[in-house]
């Protein structure tokens, strides 16, 4: 099924400067103290999505349905753990590659059942609402980096990932 998505190969690091056409969020007015709040605040709005009836439905061949979308912000959780650790280890990271749309082929996101993608969401959810409520005042300029060279703080990777969240709540107009 995830075949007919063409790859998103854009550079969305520009939601850091301008507000988001789409959404309409304002990724540079994020506050990163309250990114495990935002998190926690989404977590409940997935689960209902995942209840849907028409969860595995495409809205259009070329577009995700509401499951193949929750599993990717399920991952999205994860990655983002993943590169928020780093950078509070580690000094200057570069981050692994990561190919969310080879993962959405390679994992199957449309033919995973609902109730696990949740269940893995709100584990994955608690876990980086968790890392982010540690971070205090003076890891926020820490630096990581992209394979591609786009150069992120503690600060404003925590933008950047509060903007993935409430965009693809608006993909699933949750």
């Amino acid at each position: 099924m995830s075949d007919a998505i063409v790859p998103d190969t854009k550079d969305w690091t520009w939601v850091l400067e301008r507000p988001c056409p789409e959404c309409g969020y304002a990724a540079a007015d994020g506050d990163p103290f309250a990114v495990g709040d935002v998190v926690r605040s989404v977590v409940p709005r997935w689960e209902a999505v995942l209840s849907r009836a028409d969860v595995r439905e495409r809205p259009a061949p070329d577009v995700w349905s509401p499951l193949e979308y929750a599993a990717h912000v399920r991952d999205v959780f994860r990655v983002f753990d993943g590169r928020l650790r780093l950078m509070i280890e580690e000094n200057d990271p570069e981050f692994p590659d990561w190919d969310q749309d080879a993962a959405a082929v390679a994992e199957d996101y449309g033919n995973q059942d609902p109730a696990v993608v949740a269940a893995e969401l709100v584990a994955a959810g608690a876990a980086v609402a968790d890392r982010f409520d540690a971070v205090f005042p003076e890891q926020l300029e820490r630096r990581g980096l992209r394979s591609n060279g786009s150069e992120f703080t503690v600060r404003t990777l925590g933008q950047y990932f509060l903007h993935d969240l409430v965009h693809h709540l608006h993909d699933v107009a949750a």
